[in-house]
């Protein structure tokens, strides 16, 4: 059984066979504008829903960082999540930075299997994300994805994308990977000190990962609620709207804090 609440940007709760997975926690209120270095930086425009005090923060077996230096992908409020959390997965510098007895560093192509009494074991790879333009990495940071499997299980029950552009090696993972669920951070980031440089996929780029992969579902996040995503959400559901059956039949769109069967 796997269920998903979007609780705003990329933070979702991943309901799965008895394991509760919290993806990028972000729970700061709207308002707030974040330095994201080198000149730039972004404001929140939405709040989560629900609001962090509304969740069992006790009953988080995992959270998953895909990096921990962007305030849109961890912010305060959302730093308070894990030391009541069970394990949390990150990039290998994210665990340097975090610390906690409770952190594990992954680098891309990475594999952690997680156990809990009761529960089938659950497998994490981490996936590769370049979150920008060939050669950006030294500038915005490493990035990585999260690909879930449960034991037994030959086909990846979930694979959260993390923020990143489309690229070789996130297309030959696509090639790789059997997925039932997809969850793709979206958005099309980008600033103006940088220009038309983009930070993350847009909805071309969601239908070609898609298209790739070929899930039984695709869930869009992270492309909303950020002053930093450059493609409207109207142009976003437009661009899907007009795709072929196929891909329309396979994209799920998720509503803030409903708790959605997959």
């Amino acid at each position: 059984m796997l269920s998903l609440t979007h609780i705003g940007g990329p933070t979702v709760l991943i309901e799965l066979d008895g394991w509760r997975i919290l993806t990028d926690p972000t729970f700061d209120e709207a308002g707030r504008t974040y330095g994201f270095g080198l000149g730039t930086s972004s404001t929140k425009t939405q709040g989560p829903v629900p609001a962090i005090a509304d969740i069992d923060l006790d009953s988080i077996d995992v959270v998953l960082v895909s990096h921990d230096h962007h305030a849109d992908n961890l912010d305060d409020l959302g730093r308070t999540v894990f030391p009541r959390a069970g394990t949390v997965l990150t990039t290998l510098a994210g665990q340097r930075r975090l610390g906690g007895k409770n952190t594990r560093g992954l680098r891309a192509g990475d594999v952690t299997t997680l156990t809990a009494p009761g529960r089938t074991p659950l497998r994490v790879s981490a996936t590769p994300c370049r979150h920008g333009p060939p050669l950006s990495r030294p500038l915005v940071g490493p990035v990585i994805g999260f690909a879930l499997s449960l034991d037994g299980h030959e086909r990846a029950d979930l694979w959260m994308t993390g923020d990143t552009v489309l690229h070789r090696a996130l297309l030959r993972t696509a090639r790789r990977l059997d997925v039932d669920v997809l969850l793709m951070h979206l958005g099309s980031v980008q600033f103006p000190i940088t220009g038309r440089v983009r930070y993350s996929m847009n909805a071309s780029d969601a239908l070609k990962l898609t298209r790739t992969v070929q899930p039984r579902i695709a869930v869009p996040v992270h492309y909303e609620g950020w002053s930093h995503f450059h493609q409207p959400t109207s142009e976003l559901r437009s661009t899907i709207a007009s795709a072929d059956q196929t891909s329309q039949s396979q994209i799920r769109w998720l509503t803030r804090g409903v708790s959605t069967p997959m």
